[in-house]
């Protein structure tokens, strides 16, 4: 039975080449037929069909919007990949700055414990700080410290 929908179902949507009638038999060997002729077997009957033809419009219509879907889709596969990655850029920015916090912290530790500070010239040799460089490489820590740390 389910043949038969199937059939009555692709007869019904093709509309120039079916014909107008349909015969259904069933032969000696219980084998069901479906002809466009009848065939004067005792078991034949004539099939009903009535189908309306389909609007190209709305066909068309149909496929714009399977396609704006997909496009919207699209759309937002794209735009939750740039989000993930903007949030990944932001975490790992974030990450650095709580790195770089860390580090400006200890350095502002290590002045303030430290009795001589120090630098390296170009040629590796070391070059005392006097007071007023100290407080200069101080205030520079401490200025780091709130731009990284937010305190």
């Amino acid at each position: 039975m389910a043949g038969c929908a199937a059939l009555a179902v692709t007869l019904a949507f093709t509309s120039n080449v079916c014909a107008d009638e349909i015969y259904k038999w069933t032969d000696e060997n219980g084998n069901v037929h479906y002809e466009d002729r009848p065939s004067g077997s005792p078991s034949e009957e004539r099939l009903q069909f009535s189908y309306n033809r389909t609007s190209s419009d709305a066909v068309q219509k149909r496929v714009q919007a399977q396609r704006d879907m997909t496009a919207a889709r699209q759309d937002a596969r794209e735009e939750a990949a740039e989000d993930k990655k903007t949030r990944g850029e932001e975490q790992a920015a974030a990450d650095q700055k709580a790195a770089n916090c860390q580090q400006y912290r200890a350095q502002l530790k290590t002045m303030l414990e430290s009795r001589r500070l120090y630098r390296e010239d170009a040629s590796g040799e070391r070059v005392y700080l006097d007071d007023s460089a100290r407080a200069d490489a101080r205030e520079k820590a401490e200025d780091l410290i709130k731009e990284n740390c937010g305190s």
